[in-house]
């Protein structure tokens, strides 16, 4: 049997925990233990135990309220979700509680327990993403702290070595480029971290919200259509994660090129079937090997990463119905990879950084994205000594061009 999710609700009216705790027990299929605090000062003391997974906090708690609970537990180090119940619905309401740090709120009198339990596994979901970046921003500081002492190191050196007055103020300022060069990329994540998990949290919060509204089977498409933006939401949060990830795994030295001989086109065509899961409306992903070799010996994760992140940006950034021409070959131990789409183009002005990371040319601001794709395609092509070239003409489209040396000893 499951672990249970253990709750706390925190309400100094024994009844609100009677209904709370009838609601609960009507959730089915789910697996929860409800404890209960009267008092503001008891809740604390419970809460700083750290013994559970979410939090129902009333609005009302004597001469205090629920925002200065959640508010000051959060400023303990609570990091554990917490659920404002309250007796009226409100934008103004919502604002503070967001503002105070819960992650929703509920209107006490009208809460099902399907809107409850949705509530529950979306703020821990949720809870369980902002820990990610936390850890992610972590890990940055970190490594600021780290350059930081390099920094200090190579001063101590030059103090201590005869080296001319141009050489220590030449190697200084290196050392000061490469200290900003962090503290900006610090900068830029936590900015582009927070602005994109915005958008798929709040329509995962709002899907499933509504959800709870709709009752009938004559509702089944609506609740359907809510189902489909959470999936759409969830997918997008993942491949935000993925991104952030695989850089952190970059930076790290973590990534690894482990050639394997394969068939390669067999395992392209694989991918592009794969691919065609995020295809919008009527795009064809047209495939074809054109070389009588097809055994290619490279890492094929990497490669894989590489062929997903080009289908995907080529979709993206084209309009419905159009199609993607996707060809490999292999000549002289070099394999070609060549994907072409009928897109939107890159303005001439920005495609020299088109490789920079968080980069996002100008005229796709309205299109969801990190910035980071092409960096780490690029990045993954130059662990596997090859070279990626692309030609782009606005409005009518882009080829990226991969061409990857074959280790021929495996």
């Amino acid at each position: 049997m499951a672990e249970k999710i253990r709750i706390l609700l925190v309400d100094d009216d024994e009844d609100d925990y009677i209904i709370t705790r009838d609601i609960i027990d009507d959730i089915p299929d789910r697996n929860y233990a409800l404890a209960w605090a009267d008092s503001f000062s008891e809740a604390l003391k419970v809460i700083a135990e750290r013994r559970h997974e979410v939090y129902l906090v009333d609005y009302r708690l004597g001469v205090h309220d629920g925002l200065e609970l959640i508010k000051e537990a959060v400023k303990q180090g609570c990091a554990a979700p917490f659920i404002l119940l309250t007796g009226q619905a409100d934008r103004q309401t919502d604002e503070n509680a967001m503002r105070a740090g819960a992650m929703d709120y509920l209107v006490k009198g009208t809460i099902s327990p399907n809107e409850l339990e949705r509530s529950i596994r979306y703020s821990i979901e949720h809870a369980k993403s902002l820990e990610v970046i936390q850890r992610l921003n972590t890990e940055l500081e970190q490594r600021v702290k780290e350059r930081t002492q390099e920094l200090g190191t190579a001063i101590k050196k030059l103090e201590q070595t005869n080296r001319s007055l141009y050489e220590a103020e030449q190697e200084v300022r290196k050392a000061l480029q490469k200290e900003k060069e962090l503290h900006e990329l610090k900068s830029r994540f936590v900015t582009i971290a927070s602005h994109e998990f915005r958008t798929p949290l709040s329509t995962v919060l709002s899907s499933a919200s509504l959800i709870g509204k709709y009752k009938t089977t004559e509702d089944d498409h609506k609740r359907s259509k809510h189902v489909d933006r959470i999936k759409s939401a969830v997918s997008n949060l993942t491949g935000i994660l993925n991104d952030f990830l695989s850089i952190s795994r970059i930076e790290e030295g973590k990534i690894y090129n482990l050639p394997t001989a394969f068939d390669l086109q067999a395992f392209a065509a694989e991918v592009a079937d794969e691919a065609q899961g995020v295809l919008k409306l009527d795009q064809k992903i047209i495939y074809s090997h054109q070389s009588p070799e097809k055994t290619a010996c490279l890492d094929k994760q990497l490669l894989k990463n590489i062929l997903l992140n080009l289908l995907s940006n080529a979709s993206k950034y084209s309009a419905e119905q159009k199609e993607v021409i996707f060809t490999t070959s292999i000549k002289n131990s070099v394999v070609k990879v060549v994907v072409q789409d009928q897109g939107i183009g890159i303005p001439e002005a920005d495609q020299a950084h088109l490789f920079t990371p968080f980069f996002r040319a100008q005229n796709v601001t309205n299109i969801q994205g990190t910035g980071l794709g092409l960096n780490i395609v690029k990045r993954y092509v130059d662990i596997m000594g090859g070279t990626i070239n692309y030609q782009s003409e606005l409005d009518k489209g882009t080829t990226f061009t991969v061409t990857l040396p074959q280790n021929t000893q495996v």
